[in-house]
């Protein structure tokens, strides 16, 4: 029986090639159909959206946070693709002992292109998954960073803010655009007023996802922050970390051209 090994280190043992797939994370979903896997992906959850006319069809398994365990159950699958952060890890244990569960641990793009290698090689698909990453790796090539380095805040989340900090998949992309994360305490802590002005960033960044910040929210904003840059931005391209890292480089030149022109 083959073997292959998820980024949490886990031995994950599958008998042939998954004919049943089923994917408890959204970029990882999206990155499946990339690797032209249509026809065996059989369960996704109501956040998997992408490809849109493809997971329409799927069947629906929860939320990635609230998995109905009953409904995977009846989709028999023979391998679940799953995340450590996005994931609740006692669902996840729970389906260990029924299926093979492959985990990712994502901090960076190297994790992120590691786990395109790697579930590239579990589903068959390995050439188009290293097809991907070269794809991928050659684009980040081109990113041009922001000179001087810029101090930005990154939130997601409103009432209560919530922002990305350290040993963030976020915060890695921050670096790679030549910002400096403001937030260096915990991994997405929560912030109040005071703690938002007392931050003092030169570029205030509000995430599409998982809030839909808008417009008027940039207006509020304004108001503490009056010295600031802000930017209402993708928050698939700073967080997926599948298949849509091909389209992240050129959206964050763009960013970074809109925020530091004189």
């Amino acid at each position: 029986m083959p073997v292959f090994y998820d980024q949490m280190n886990k031995a994950v043992h599958v008998q042939q090639t998954p004919k049943r797939i089923i994917s408890v994370v959204p970029s990882q979903t999206e990155l499946l159909f990339y690797l032209g896997l249509d026809e065996r992906v059989v369960g996704v959850t109501k956040f998997c959206i992408h490809p849109a006319d493809k997971v329409k069809r799927i069947a629906k398994i929860g939320g990635t946070k609230q998995l109905n365990i009953e409904a995977i159950h009846n989709l028999q699958p023979d391998l679940i693709i799953a995340n450590k952060e996005e994931n609740e890890q006692s669902q996840v244990e729970e389906l260990i002992k029924h299926y093979p569960v492959w985990i990712s641990n994502i901090h960076n793009l190297p994790t992120a292109l590691d786990m395109i290698t790697k579930v590239g090689q579990i589903t068959g698909a390995e050439s188009k998954a290293e097809e991907l990453v070269d794809k991928i790796a050659n684009n980040f090539q081109s990113l041009l960073p922001a000179q001087p380095k810029q101090r930005v805040m990154y939130l997601i989340w409103r009432k209560p803010y919530m922002a990305a900090g350290n040993h963030t998949f976020i915060d890695s992309m921050l670096q790679l655009c030549g910002f400096e994360n403001v937030i260096q305490a915990g991994r997405y802590p929560e912030l109040s007023v005071d703690e938002i002005i007392a931050a003092k960033p030169d570029i205030l960044l509000l995430s599409s996802e998982p809030y839909p910040f808008a417009q008027k929210h940039i207006d509020e904003f304004k108001q503490m922050l009056p010295d600031a840059k802000i930017e209402l931005v993708d928050g698939e391209l700073f967080s997926w970390y599948g298949s849509r890292l091909l389209h992240s480089p050129g959206y964050f030149n763009k960013l970074i051209d809109k925020l530091t022109a004189k």
